[in-house]
């Protein structure tokens, strides 16, 4: 393996230069994408507590390869490090003034103003709207030898986030061309070609954009006339203390934002729970059977009552987190530790370097959700030792919806299915936008009688 130099750092700094392979960006990136996890263990091993890597060209990325390296970027006090110029990067022409694509008192601003969507009494009054509409979903899913478990919690996911969001069902027909859109402004994020090129996936993203933005223009003067429990109609009447509300484009970037994070990130959350739940059966049936002494009807007030199911969840994002990276900008010449980061370069918080952690976790690559009890309390071992939904002050704020979601949508599978993969079955994760198995999870599933 070649060796390489980021930046030498300024005389007298007393810092020190960052070591990276000297790979090329396609290099780096395919190996990254085959097996993220193998990067870091070799990296850390080879270079210590921080690297750097090259993407897409001219940018070079910083990635700490400790859990207070990636503390100091989440927590960002010196506000040397910026969200919003390298998310942009990415994702920035099909995901603009989203929360996460801020900085400082702006993020501030909307989010004070964006909290109150996601206050106790909203959550309470989305969990019973949402309760009868996972019911009749999961219902819905056909029984039978190789379901592709991904593609079910998709349309499921997807489905629940514009009813419970937008407070009205929307025919299949468009539902898919959302999710169409969704998924064409997704990967067009890590497109070679990044330029407005017929045929591209650029330009399918700029595409998928203006009917997203075409979506919720059409219905916002309906959500501004009168007030109802959804999220749509929240952000259209939010008011700070002070007064301020939402631009109607504010309300329409928001929701497609969160729209986007609610389903994408709830169904790989969903997708990896079933997956390890299938290859641990007894885990299964302990989940199953708190399931069956809590229920079928969902209460907000009593959801800490499936402990073992906020245990798998939480051991299944540790796993495989939604959201494996939180890319970052260095708007001055700075620091993470005692290594130099130049003006402009993109630094990146994995949770791959803290969720699989040696000194942080015992056995980290185990399926152990006993690890999360409040007598062993591994994830208290470091502040980021688990980070699924980030930190600092752009940690997600839809962290509760999302877990609210989740529960709910797996509690009703629990009651009414019991899956299971072939003993030799392992899958095989893509790497190339947000972490799904390639093969979408085919299980077989059989009903269980339990409820009607």
């Amino acid at each position: 393996m070649s060796r390489t130099i980021l930046a030498q750092p300024p005389l007298d700094s007393g810092l020190k230069p960052i070591h990276g392979t000297g790979y090329s960006w396609l290099q780096e990136r395919m190996l990254f994408v085959r097996d993220p996890l193998r990067v870091v263990t070799e990296r850390r091993a080879r270079f210590g507590d921080i690297t750097f890597m090259n993407t897409l060209g001219r940018h070079k990325v910083v990635m700490p390869l400790t859990a207070s390296g990636v503390e100091e970027i989440a927590m960002n006090r010196e506000k040397a490090f910026a969200s919003e110029p390298a998310w942009s990067f990415f994702i920035g022409p099909f995901f603009h003034r989203g929360l996460m694509l801020m900085d400082f008192e702006e993020h501030r601003y909307h989010r004070r103003i964006m909290q109150q969507a996601f206050a106790v009494g909203h959550l309470e009054r989305y969990l019973a709207a949402m309760e009868p509409v996972v019911a009749e979903g999961v219902r819905r899913f056909p029984a039978g030898e190789g379901v592709h478990l991904l593609s079910e919690f998709k349309a499921l996911t997807l489905d629940l986030a514009l009813r419970t969001f937008l407070g009205l069902a929307v025919p299949a027909g468009e539902a898919r061309r959302i999710n169409r859109a969704f998924e064409d402004c997704l990967a067009a994020g890590l497109a070679i070609v990044r330029h407005n090129v017929p045929g591209t996936k650029w330009a399918k993203g700029l595409a998928g954009r203006k009917i997203l933005e075409e979506f919720f223009f059409r219905r916002l003067a309906a959500k501004r006339a009168v007030e109802t429990d959804d999220l749509f109609s929240v952000l259209c009447h939010a008011m700070s203390p002070e007064g301020e509300v939402f631009t109607d484009e504010d309300v329409v970037n928001h929701m497609i934002f969160v729209l986007m994070a609610a389903h994408d990130t709830s169904t790989i959350a969903l997708t990896t729970m079933a997956y390890y739940l299938a290859l641990h059966p007894e885990w299964q049936a302990k989940a199953r059977a708190q399931s069956q002494a809590f229920g079928r009807e969902l209460d907000y007030r009593r959801m800490g009552e499936l402990a073992v199911l906020d245990a798998v969840m939480r051991e299944s994002m540790r796993l495989n987190a939604p959201v494996p990276r939180l890319p970052r900008e260095a708007l001055i010449d700075t620091h993470i530790g005692d290594y130099f980061i130049p003006k402009g370069t993109f630094v990146s918080a994995s949770t791959t370097v803290t969720h699989f952690d040696p000194t942080l976790w015992s056995d980290p690559e185990a399926f152990d959700p006993g690890r999360f009890a409040a007598e062993r309390g591994e994830d208290k071992a470091h502040k980021f030792a688990w980070m699924p939904f980030g930190g600092g002050m752009h940690k997600c704020i839809g962290l509760h919806f999302g877990q609210l979601e989740v529960k709910a949508i797996m509690h009703h599978l629990l009651l009414r299915y019991e899956w299971s993969v072939p003993e030799d079955y392992k899958w095989k994760l893509d790497y190339t936008t947000l972490p799904v198995p390639k093969d979408k999870l085919p299980v077989r599933l059989r009903k269980l009688g339990l409820i009607d």
